[in-house]
């Protein structure tokens, strides 16, 4: 009798512990998805604790280039190229796609945290937060391999298809954005990239191309892994995180680039609002979309080169463009 006792106490206080950790991860996310700041630092933050989770210090550098695009749309150039309506929409197009992944990949995250602190796996609680099969698969086959590039490829691929429907194929941003003729010409001109800052004033990354497609954002967030985690360039990427306190604004790094420089956009939190977002029903994309069977290989790199000087002839170009447009404005 006292066994069965103990037993059923047991059993109310796993429920019990399990139902706090729940409401403890919800509380965390709905805090930490605030805005593009909230989310760099909370990424950033978790990967100082848990460094075995690679894709957090990954998710935390985009999140960063992503503040910096946002910081753009206010800052000297894109607004004399692009008018208010516009800007506002690439605006909510970059913070929709961040807020869905920051809400899909921070509880798995956090019950990863759980998980270590408690010495089981708890990934049966991702079913309260809608976390594809895909990764529950995956997860649970990183606890018990420790695979940790196989983990961060996985999270790449979940997070591309996490935001494929809601955001890429949406009625609203397939028209309004991704068929516009100012994301065709970023496009075509290579205007798109993603850079990783060195104190050094040194500037790695890649352009994004074809971005509509799933598996090209797949492979570039593969590349990007590769670059950050280079074994010789790693530690300028990981000094620049710890020193830079992310603003949204180019000048966090263009600042080390060229002595003389001035701030040209502005801190994001200065000039955008937080937004409130509005949860839609979750569908499992791990249920409907076959993977490609390369999609854990790393990619296929050349030698990471310094992109510093590309980056400046491509603000340069687009100084070209603004001033091409305004003398074709004026003949009309």
């Amino acid at each position: 009798m006292e066994s069965h006792k103990k037993l059923f106490y047991q059993k109310q206080s796993i429920q019990f512990n399990e139902h706090f950790i729940i409401d403890w991860v919800r509380q965390e996310v709905f805090h930490g998805n605030k805005d593009n700041i909230s989310r760099t630092k909370y990424y950033q933050k978790f990967f100082l604790a848990n460094p075995e989770i690679a894709w957090s210090f990954l998710a935390s550098m985009v999140s960063r280039n992503t503040g910096w695009n946002m910081g753009d749309l206010y800052g000297e150039t894109i607004p004399k190229i692009l008018d208010a309506k516009t800007r506002k929409r690439l605006f909510l197009t970059l913070e929709r796609a961040n807020w869905i992944i920051f809400k899909d990949a921070i509880p798995q995250l956090l019950i990863y945290k759980w998980s270590k602190k408690l010495k089981r796996p708890l990934f049966h609680l991702l079913d309260h937060f809608f976390v594809s099969g895909f990764m529950q698969k995956e997860w649970r086959e990183f606890w018990k391999n420790g695979d940790r590039k196989r983990l961060m490829y996985a999270l790449i691929v979940n997070e591309q298809h996490m935001i494929h429907k809601p955001v890429i194929l949406h009625p609203f941003y397939k028209e309004k954005i991704f068929h516009s003729a100012f994301f065709a010409l970023h496009e075509l001109l290579h205007f798109n990239f993603v850079v990783f800052p060195t104190i050094q004033g040194e500037l790695y990354g890649e352009s994004v191309v074809k971005f509509k497609k799933v598996w090209k954002r797949i492979e570039l967030g593969k590349r990007l892994s590769s670059i950050l985690f280079d074994v010789d360039l790693y530690p300028h990427f990981y000094n620049f995180a710890l020193k830079i306190e992310p603003t949204g604004s180019r000048y966090d790094y263009e600042r080390y680039t060229y002595s003389g420089n001035k701030r040209s956009t502005p801190f994001i939190r200065a000039v955008l609002p937080v937004i409130e977002h509005h949860s839609r029903k979750i569908e499992d994309w791990s249920l409907k979309y076959s993977l490609q069977p390369d999609w854990a290989e790393d990619p296929r790199m050349k030698k990471s080169v310094a992109l510093t000087s590309w980056y400046y002839k491509k603000q340069e170009q687009l100084q070209r463009y603004y001033h091409v447009k305004q003398l074709i404005t004026k003949r009309r």
